[in-house]
């Protein structure tokens, strides 16, 4: 059944571990198609947005053997190695898969098209077939400027890209891209946006340079086989986070979580709040930052969240959004327009969801304001088959008085399928 229910009340205890980050994951499997070898990637994210990445690599000659251990061996390719699909190749609802392979293929000689389902295939890709034709490719999106992206690729030419909006996916598609180019590629960014691409190079033994704002990769740069360890997605921890920190007498460990910089913003937006959250450094997994949280149950007061803070912790907002609507004192989100082209119109999902569970959010402009104080109570909410929203809704079922359903909550199948059952499993009285 896609529907889920939640009875509210009740505290959170004991230790729960992340899923593997979805932006490593995707990462590991694109830089080992294309690395000289075989690569092993253990604790990759179980979620559907990953599969399609796998499923799209594989369409494209690809070859993946899973362990017994639970680890995916990838045969690499190397560089320009990948082969012509004739049919289109399927991404699902993962606008990461898109982006990321978009960059990848614009390097290959050879005919392609990357779509999806009807959510992907309604949001903007002209933002990174722009700089991708720059470079040499022939990309033709629809009139809406949307997927189905059609790309012919090879014979690029390395070029400096100044971003005009932070996007990590974008950024990421141009240096996969660079690599395949004649000469460097640099981006330049006014923010700082995730730098797993810029990490997963290093590892695969071709580190970028790297200066403030800019980074720059050399084309034909051999990229050989590596073991990457996935470290547990943050983007997964805030919910669990949230609900701990809103939920009286709660105490709850969550072990291995990335812990990057460009990653722990909602963190820092929660201790702001005075959530009550212990920073533990756990093993770093290749090359990447982790660490353990403990969450403890308390009050919380409204912030600010900056334009400048949005990127980094853009993934993270309404489940943020749902400790500013608990919290004492107003709160205001600054600069989120990039929300309307996720899954869903993110930025009214946001607002409407807490409106049906009693809260006060309007938004305005890019801005989303939440006025705190609110008695939550229970709801029947429609998710918009978005992940994120869904688990929202399902925490603030947690957080508010009386029953909840979620509508079409089997969405969090995108990035957590076992996210409403391990909540279930730490719930107490």
């Amino acid at each position: 059944m896609s529907d889920r229910s939640v009875v509210g009340g009740g505290r959170l205890t004991g230790e729960v571990r992340m899923p593997g980050d979805k932006s490593v994951s995707h990462r590991a499997l694109i830089f080992g198609a294309l690395a000289e070898g075989v690569s092993e990637a253990s604790g990759l994210a179980p979620g559907a947005d990953v599969r399609s990445t796998r499923g799209v690599l594989t369409a494209l000659g690809v070859e993946f053997e899973d362990a017994p251990s639970g680890a995916v061996r990838v045969h690499g390719r190397g560089l320009g190695g990948l082969k012509a699909h004739a049919g289109e190749l399927d991404a699902g609802n993962s606008g990461t898969t898109t982006r990321l392979m978009a960059g990848v293929l614009s390097g290959h000689p050879f005919q392609s098209t990357l779509s999806g389902d009807a959510s992907l295939n309604s949001r903007p890709m002209e933002r990174v077939a722009g700089p991708l034709r720059a470079m040499g490719a022939k990309i033709d999106l629809t009139k809406a400027g949307t997927a189905p992206m059609a790309i012919r690729g090879g014979n690029l030419q390395g070029f400096t890209y100044e971003m005009p909006v932070a996007s990590a996916q974008v950024k990421s598609a141009i240096l996969l891209a660079g690599l395949h180019a004649a000469g460097a590629t640099s981006v330049i960014e006014k923010s700082p946006t995730r730098d797993h691409t810029e990490r997963m190079l290093a590892l695969f033994g071709a580190p970028p340079k790297r200066a403030p704002g800019r980074v720059e990769v050399k084309g034909g740069a051999c990229l050989k086989a590596a073991r990457v360890d996935v470290p547990g997605d943050p983007s997964s921890a805030a919910f669990w986070a949230v609900a701990a920190v809103a939920s009286a007498g709660s105490e709850l460990s969550v072990r291995g979580v990335l812990a990057g910089a460009t990653r722990t913003g909602y963190l820092a937006v929660l201790q702001r709040m005075g959530a009550d959250v212990r920073r533990a450094a756990a093993p770093s997994l290749s090359g990447e930052d982790c660490e353990d949280l403990i969450v403890r149950g308390g009050k919380l007061r409204g912030v600010e969240i900056t334009a400048a803070e949005a990127p980094g912790l853009i993934d993270e907002v309404p489940i943020l959004a749902l400790a500013a609507a608990v919290a004492d004192g107003e709160s205001v989100f600054r600069g989120l327009d990039e929300l309307r082209h996720k899954e869903s119109d993110r930025l009214a999902g946001i607002a409407a969801l807490l409106a049906a569970f009693g809260a006060k959010a309007r938004v305005d402009g890019d801005d989303l304001i939440v006025a705190g104080g609110a008695n939550l109570r229970g709801a029947t909410v429609d998710s918009l088959d978005d992940h994120r929203l869904a688990m929202t809704g399902y925490v603030a079922g947690f957080l508010a008085s009386g029953s909840t359903t979620v509508l079409k909550a089997a969405c969090a199948q995108i990035s957590y399928p076992s996210f409403y059952d391990d909540f279930d499993q730490r719930r107490t009285a």
